[in-house]
């Protein structure tokens, strides 16, 4: 081997140089993750947590329910009592109008052809009267000339009975005879003529109540031809009023009648209410029946209509529930009931839906803070009250609730400000989102 070449790296370097990469590494990740844990459990996060102020005001135990706007008075307008009216001009829904004006309008071909059948049905009775009287006259006068004809056998009889003085005894008894059977003739055409007239008058009797039945059966068909429009009774507003024959989707009101649907006898084609006084009414469940009595003030908010609030007074509870099925077999029972309102809007009409919160009592000027914002500490009432960015836990005491809020008697004061969530549970949510 020549002198001048001499190996690269001395022999155990290698490995020493691994070892020192290794450690700086493992250093490093060490120093990495005591910064993160450092960061992790000693920086400070800010967390949002939703809070209220305590609030004083009147406070109100109520049973709230959804119902629907109506008019207290209203006029229906049903279909008339013919075979399966066909509607051909209707109002349109909503519609100002004044009184006379056409609300409704039915096919009326089918009653005009009925009236002029019933029509010629009076004039063939008419006619046949007048034929029947012709024909009684005629055999009024044949009897007339019967009777006279017998009337004269017997005057002729007598006065050949009277000869008997002057002729044969034989004579005289066979001319008595003859005045016997000319009077029993004349008795019999007397007995002919009085049941004649008799059947004539029978026969009179039973055309004219055929024509009275005939005139009554045109003047139905007048009548319903006369009720083929419904007009409006009095001034108002247009509600067409749903078709319950028309099929719809399941748990949905059925569509309103249009034209050109069948209706039926007694059918409510239309309404027109009187929009001076309005009502809600409404669907208590069972559980509320027992608290509530007539004359309970009533808030009452109109979907339609959300800026303002309506007062109302509870003057009708049911005292039979109904039976509502929900489908698959479930049902519940509901007490039908319903609120005049103190005062009506321009905007109102009937059928808009709306919420009811009736008042069971009222607790003027008192302390309250929503209900969200009380939490159970060791079995006792208590809230976390802001202090700066801090939060501090306080027991309280409380006295009524209802579905959104909580009177407080003791340990908070008026504009403090609580939360609404536990800020330990609301701080490892956010810690943990890090």
């Amino acid at each position: 081997m020549s002198k001048d070449l001499k190996p690269k790296a001395r022999l155990g370097q290698r490995k020493s140089l691994r070892r020192r990469l290794i450690g700086w590494s493992i250093a490093v990740l060490l120093c990495a993750g005591g910064g993160y844990a450092a960061y992790r459990y000693t920086a400070t996060t800010e967390v949002d947590v939703p809070v209220a102020k305590v609030r004083r005001g009147d406070f109100v135990v109520s049973v709230r329910t959804r119902g629907e706007i109506r008019a207290t008075r209203s006029v229906i307008l049903t279909a008339p009592q013919v075979p399966e009216p066909r509607i051909v001009k209707l109002a349109e829904n909503g519609k100002q109008v004044r009184k006379g004006e056409v609300i409704v309008e039915f096919d009326p071909e089918q009653q005009r052809q009925n009236l002029i059948e019933r029509e010629t049905t009076v004039r063939t009775a008419d006619s046949e009267i007048v034929q029947t009287k012709a024909q009684h006259k005629i055999v009024d006068e044949m009897d007339a000339m019967s009777l006279m004809q017998a009337e004269y056998n017997v005057q002729r009889a007598q006065l050949e009975a009277s000869k008997a003085e002057i002729v044969s005894e034989i004579e005289g008894a066979k001319n008595r005879i003859q005045v016997g059977v000319s009077e029993g003739e004349l008795k019999q055409v007397k007995t002919v003529l009085d049941s004649r007239k008799i059947s004539q008058q029978a026969d009179l009797d039973r055309l004219a109540e055929r024509k009275d039945k005939t005139i009554r059966d045109r003047n139905l068909a007048q009548s319903y031809l006369s009720k083929m429009v419904l007009r409006a009774p009095v001034d108002g507003i247009v509600n067409i009023l749903p078709n319950f024959r028309v099929g719809g989707s399941w748990g949905q009101t059925p569509p309103a009648f249009k034209e050109g649907d069948r209706a039926w006898t007694g059918a409510a084609i239309a309404e027109i209410p009187d929009l001076s006084e309005m009502r809600i009414e409404l669907k208590l469940e069972e559980v509320d029946r027992g608290k509530l009595k007539l004359g309970q003030p009533v808030r009452i908010r109109v979907d339609a209509i959300p800026d303002k609030e309506f007062q109302g007074e509870l003057d009708w509870i049911s005292p039979i529930a109904s039976l509502v099925y929900k489908g698959f077999g479930s049902s519940e029972k509901l007490f039908p009931a319903r609120a005049t309102l103190q005062t009506v809007d321009a905007r109102l009409r009937p059928g808009m839906s709306a919420s009811a919160e009736i008042i069971i009592e009222r607790y003027p000027n008192v302390l309250m803070i929503p209900l969200k914002a009380s939490f159970s500490r060791q079995g006792k009432p208590s809230v976390y009250v802001q202090r700066g960015l801090q939060f501090q836990l306080r027991e309280i005491k409380v006295g009524q609730r209802n579905e959104d809020d909580l009177v407080v008697l003791g340990g908070l004061q008026e504009n403090e400000i609580v939360t609404l969530e536990d800020p330990i549970e609301a701080s490892r949510r956010a810690r943990k989102k890090l």
